[in-house]
């Protein structure tokens, strides 16, 4: 299913502070040479001048784009698992989506479960033991593929054919699929964000442009939503791009609502937040 019809593709960008847990890349290297790319038509909008959230403090005004995606019924989010998964990329998402039946009715929300190669248990970079729903081959339809970051995102996790041909295959007929940290060179690799705007952790950026030349690469800015993808820094700010998508097919109510039991400011508050709408064919 296309999310958005071809004669209107929307970008939206989020920039904010440079807070970035261990999560993704233990290293924690960020290059200060990073430069926001700008976007052709583009409109920007100053946190500053907006509105206060809901719960009174300064927030943001999203950019909304339409959703086609059907929510009267459960939509399925699908996590996909390997040894290395980094906790923070993991649980986020997976703690925002988990809520979501609270928030959502009379529509049902938002299911969520695992999938590893083999639908064996995985261990997280950081020693957790993580139990998989299921396998490459028992997993259901998925609604929103998500790849969090693992250890291998870079490089070996890239040569698993079996892995990113089930990756291509199940994003493909997915109406979201969302990356978080380094997850997006699976998803690139995969095929996924031909075409897109696309972002990553902040210290693996050089190293995505050069294994990705063609990809349209955004720095300085906490996710990207382009299409059918949206792509993220990952670590502590893993949760936004959730909430982004939460907000995206059920409203900001809900999303707030979601947010406010996880003690999380939304929509976000960084002085430096900057939504583009690029309009183009």
């Amino acid at each position: 299913m296309t999310l958005l019809s071809s004669s209107k593709a929307a970008i939206l960008l989020l920039t904010g502070s440079a807070l970035f847990s261990a999560g993704c890349n233990p290293s924690g290297a960020i290059h200060e040479d990073a430069t926001r790319d700008s976007a052709q038509g583009a409109v920007e909008q100053d946190a500053e001048a907006q509105p206060a959230g809901s719960n009174g403090r300064r927030g943001t005004t999203l950019a909304r784009v339409p959703s086609d995606v059907d929510i009267s019924r459960p939509l399925r989010a699908g996590f996909l698992i390997v040894d290395g998964v980094y906790n923070s990329e993991l649980v986020a998402p997976y703690d925002i989506f988990h809520h979501t039946p609270f928030h959502t009715s009379p529509n049902p929300g938002i299911e969520v479960f695992t999938v590893s190669p083999d639908g064996s248990p995985v261990t997280t970079f950081e020693g957790l033991v993580i139990n998989a729903h299921h396998s490459f081959a028992t997993a259901p339809e998925i609604d929103i593929l998500v790849v969090p970051s693992a250890e291998h995102s870079m490089s070996t996790d890239l040569d698993n054919q079996e892995m990113m041909s089930w990756v291509a295959s199940v994003g493909a007929k997915a109406d979201l699929v969302l990356s978080l940290c380094d997850g997006a060179f699976v998803l690139a690799a995969a095929g996924l964000l031909d075409g897109r705007a696309v972002t990553t952790f902040p210290g693996d950026q050089d190293r995505f442009g050069e294994l990705f030349p063609a990809l349209d690469l955004r720095r300085k800015t906490g996710f990207v939503h382009d299409g059918q993808a949206v792509t993220s820094e990952g670590g502590a700010k893993s949760y936004d791009p959730a909430l982004y998508i939460v907000d995206h097919l059920y409203g900001e109510k809900v999303a707030t609502g979601v947010a406010g039991g996880l003690v999380i400011t939304w929509p976000p508050t960084s002085s430096d937040a900057t939504i583009i709408t690029n309009i183009s064919n």
